[in-house]
């Protein structure tokens, strides 16, 4: 009995011994697209909590909730004794991610990726945190194939659309996509050209800039379309009026999460948005 009850311990710590090689067992995550590769690669059920912009897959919105990404509370955190943070590059606050080093939590911010082989990048970190390196390695080929799809799509268009993206308009002027946003990259990737050219990141855009861009097209996050009731609402301002794009009354709304999600969604949000834009305006 003895002989037998031992060799029953040796499995239970072989197989916790095996467990512990497959790599954190409590995961915290801070990042949509995080989230999604964190999913994608088959460990969900190892997430004990995330952040606000973690909304994808839906079961998400069950875990624990920490906050903001860029306004992360360490004490939340670590009341959840996960084994690691795993964030997006700009997670912060700079001292609560100090104080969360500082207390031993092991903090693992991956590399920033608005690009296909960024996401891919991303993949791969995740992957190894994980202790899947394959099952990484897997996702990022099958994300690479998928892409290729969806840019052929995008360059089927007969023209190249000027897009503009406004994010909000809750201090007066438009606040607008510029040049290395996440917004200048998907519209590129789908076949577009950012009419906000002329600024780095986002920021207000004068009536004169926006009638002297001449966007053909007006891109927004659903969400914000929901929130001013409808997209006549930005279509009917003055400097809408005199573009193209309120001319034509051609606009794209998607989703957020979709739509800046840089994760395993990517090659959908690029043929999502390429079909949009080959649409024309009613």
């Amino acid at each position: 009995m003895r002989y037998i009850a031992a060799l029953l311990l040796s499995a239970v710590l072989l197989a916790s011994g095996d467990a512990r090689a497959e790599g954190p067992q409590r995961i915290v995550s801070a990042g949509g697209d995080i989230t999604e590769i964190i999913n994608a690669l088959g460990a969900g059920d190892r997430v004990v909590g995330v952040d606000s912009t973690s909304n994808f897959p839906p079961e998400m919105a069950e875990k624990a909730q920490i906050g903001y990404i860029r306004n992360l509370a360490a004490e939340g955190i670590l009341s959840l004794q996960p084994d690691v943070l795993i964030a997006a590059h700009d997670a912060g606050p700079p001292p609560a991610v100090a104080q969360l080093r500082a207390a031993g939590l092991q903090v693992e911010l991956a590399p920033q990726g608005d690009s296909v082989p960024g996401v891919q990048e991303k993949i791969r970190f995740v992957g190894n945190i994980l202790g899947m390196p394959e099952k990484a390695e897997a996702l990022a080929q099958k994300l690479e194939l998928q892409m290729k799809a969806s840019l052929e799509i995008a360059s089927a268009s007969k023209e190249n659309p000027r897009v503009i993206f406004v994010l909000n308009t809750a201090d007066g002027a438009p606040l607008v996509g510029g040049r290395g946003t996440s917004a200048d990259s998907v519209i590129a990737l789908a076949g577009g050209v950012n009419a906000a050219d002329s600024f780095d990141g986002y920021k207000p855009m004068s009536q004169e800039a926006i009638i002297t861009a001449a966007p053909d097209v007006l891109l927004m996050m659903s969400q914000t379309v929901d929130r001013l009731g409808s997209v006549d609402v930005i279509l009917s301002r003055p400097e809408f009026q005199l573009t193209p794009a309120g001319e034509n009354r051609r606009y794209v709304a998607m989703e957020g999460i979709l739509l800046f999600s840089f994760g395993p969604r990517l090659p959908q949000a690029v043929r999502d948005l390429a079909t949009a834009l080959q649409q024309k305006g009613g």
